[in-house]
């Protein structure tokens, strides 16, 4: 059985969520990297275990509970303990106005934000109680406090739940010593980003000007505050939200 704490990290496979991977691999975690693309799964892998890193890839999809449950549960099970679960897996899934919005566009992004954290979360928690200094990382995003842009609402609405769970669970959790926190990534530049930077960079190079620190966020802008959250340096601080956008939340 490998020795070393466990760390899962969804929807991992890339951007940001590999660099939070590759980052508490480094910390010395055994990270078990979720997502869907099971070809990109193992590449991830390969390229982690290369680079002296112990990890493996489960593949299941975080808005399908019962894949949810018994992949968490296998886990679990396989090594006695979960000392972190980052759940980063999250998007945008379209835009829609609310006019034209079909239940099925609503409950998609629904599902992909804030019913993939409670599945994980429900899931986790027997064997959080059994890890060191363990801990629950969560996204939620500037658009749980301005709603989002335009057809973004429901993205805004999924993510002010994912803040409001982040507090749920830190208080349900506190007992058994599993703090629960969240970050807001600001305007990170990662492959998400990549349709407007190829096609119009100038509009993709102008974000920065609305940024008080004047540049875009790199993954490991995040994956460092991953890394502190998950630490024994932040044993003292749950249900917080740490925004990671270089001031862009103040708007400029």
């Amino acid at each position: 059985m490998n020795k070393n704490k466990v760390a899962i990290v969804t929807g991992a496979t890339g951007g940001i969520g590999f660099d939070v991977a590759k980052r508490l691999g480094k910390d010395g975690y055994h990270v078990i990297l979720n997502g869907i693309n099971d070809e990109a799964g193992a590449e991830r892998v390969k390229e982690l275990v290369a680079d002296g890193i112990s990890a493996e890839y489960c593949g299941f999809d975080v808005t399908n509970e019962e894949a949810v449950t018994k992949n968490i549960v296998s886990i679990g099970e396989k090594y006695g303990r979960i000392d972190v679960l980052v759940n980063n897996a999250g998007g945008l899934g379209g835009r829609s106005r609310f006019e034209v919005m079909t239940t099925e566009f609503y409950r998609g992004v629904m599902a992909l934000n804030l019913d993939s954290v409670f599945f994980t979360s429900r899931a986790a928690i027997p064997f959080l109680k059994k890890g060191e200094h363990p801990s629950i990382i969560n996204y939620t995003s500037n658009a749980a406090w301005n709603a989002g842009g335009p057809g973004a609402g429901i993205y805004g609405t999924s993510k002010a739940g994912v803040h409001a769970i982040t507090r749920a669970l830190a208080k349900d959790l506190a007992e058994y010593g599993i703090r629960v926190n969240a970050v807001s990534p600001g305007t990170i530049d990662t492959p998400f980003h990549q349709q407007i930077k190829s096609t119009k960079p100038e509009v993709f190079a102008s974000w920065a000007n609305n940024i008080l620190l004047g540049r875009l966020g790199q993954p490991e802008d995040v994956s460092g505050v991953v890394s502190f959250l998950a630490s024994k340096d932040a044993s003292f601080i749950t249900a917080e939200t740490i925004q990671i956008g270089g001031g862009q939340a103040l708007g400029i």
